[in-house]
């Protein structure tokens, strides 16, 4: 295991009912950070299958892994939360746990943010040549569409769970189940910068979607309107000086 002190990044990786897919997901991640100082934390939202053990057992092949399990399932934004106040490195990777994210784009997008200063708080990253089904792909154009037009946060793929953020940064947000849909409005009320990079897109090759179009639009009305609230009642300090 490496030591606190050395850790640079720590990937973050919620997963559901994911067996198949977690496993080599996690040796993917691996190989991409091969000979950087990464940890891998994976957090098992009360999976049913067989993910939690598929994880444990490659601890002894993946010393940088760690398996975080919650007793009770909670949803994908409490899992990156529970992962990131787990976390030693100073900063955060995510990536969705059924594999569709690509692992090998990741390091340049935390390469960007390690070369920015640190008004950069997040680099997110912006699917290409997506591989959904049809109604998902225009459900998420058009909730992309509702949500850049109404919060003015300039992502036009806020829904990519591939992300780099600075874990400081993460941790100054108001926490609300859903958070992970709308870290670049957030990190935007907070007075940071954000950037995005294309990055590629799999096809889910185990298991099933954990989310429904109808699903996803009930609850991103109400998420929608409490995030234009938070960011209306926002006041910024301006530089905070000390005497």
């Amino acid at each position: 295991m490496i030591p606190q002190a050395l850790i640079d990044v720590s990937v973050v990786v919620p997963v559901y009912n994911e067996a198949g897919n977690a496993g080599p997901l996690a040796l993917e991640i691996a190989a991409a950070f091969a000979g950087q100082a990464v940890e891998i934390i994976f957090i098992d939202d009360a999976s049913k299958d067989a993910t939690r053990s598929e994880l444990i057992a490659l601890k002894s092949r993946l010393p940088n892994l760690r398996v975080l399990s919650h007793s009770k399932n909670s949803g994908q934004s409490r899992a990156v939360r529970t992962g990131i106040l787990a976390a030693k490195g100073t900063l955060i990777v995510t990536l969705d746990g059924d594999g569709q994210n690509n692992p090998a784009d990741a390091p340049a997008l935390v390469a960007r943010l390690q070369a920015a200063g640190p008004e950069l708080a997040m680099v997110g990253g912006a699917r290409i040549k997506r591989q959904d089904s049809l109604a998902k792909k225009l459900a998420s154009r058009f909730g992309n569409g509702v949500r850049s037009a109404l919060l003015k946060d300039g992502a036009a793929d806020t829904g990519c769970g591939l992300k780099a953020f600075r874990r400081e940064a993460f941790l100054r947000l108001p926490y609300f189940d859903h958070l992970h849909r709308y870290l670049p409005a957030l990190m935007l009320r907070e007075g940071y910068q954000i950037a995005f990079e294309p990055v590629s897109h799999r096809p889910r090759t185990v298991g099933a979607s954990k989310y429904t179009n109808l699903g996803r639009l009930w609850a991103s009305a109400s998420d929608l309107l409490g995030v234009m609230w938070l960011i209306g009642r926002a006041r910024l300090p301006g530089a905070v000086l000390e005497d």
